[in-house]
């Protein structure tokens, strides 16, 4: 993922909006990379965490929006115990999910989901889900 960081693209707003969500200083990370390499979940990400925060820092918000690591987040806090800023990573990707969410931004469309699946699968695992990855 090639990304090209300019004065044009920086959202301010989007910014503003993840620290007050997640109540977190994300601009204290030094970008060491113990995040994305305690990550049980970075191979299905497309974007390391370490580079989402990085990202978010600049308010990169179309960039951010267009991974898929706010999502694959399973908020299991090794990142966070492991963080040596003790940035709460898990609650900015929370934040950011939420912000997605609140723009109608769904990872999964319910009305996707074939017939045969819906039938096999627990109806608390589609719950969790359906909360998780859709508004």
């Amino acid at each position: 993922m090639t990304i090209t960081i300019t004065k044009k693209a920086y959202d301010p707003e989007f910014v503003r909006k993840v620290e007050e969500i997640s109540g977190q200083n994300f601009h204290m990370c030094m970008q060491c990379g113990t995040c994305s390499g305690g990550c049980p979940m970075t191979e299905l990400m497309d974007c390391p965490t370490r580079r989402i925060l990085l990202l978010t820092h600049y308010g990169m918000k179309e960039a951010v929006m267009a991974a898929n690591t706010h999502w694959f987040c399973a908020a299991c806090q090794t990142c966070y115990v492991r963080c040596p800023r003790g940035i709460d990573i898990p609650r900015v990707m929370e934040a950011i999910r939420q912000i997605a969410l609140r723009e109608n931004i769904n990872y999964v469309e319910p009305a996707d989901i074939p017939q045969e699946v819906l039938e096999e699968l627990p109806q608390i695992a589609l719950v969790s889900c359906f909360r998780k990855h859709t508004s």
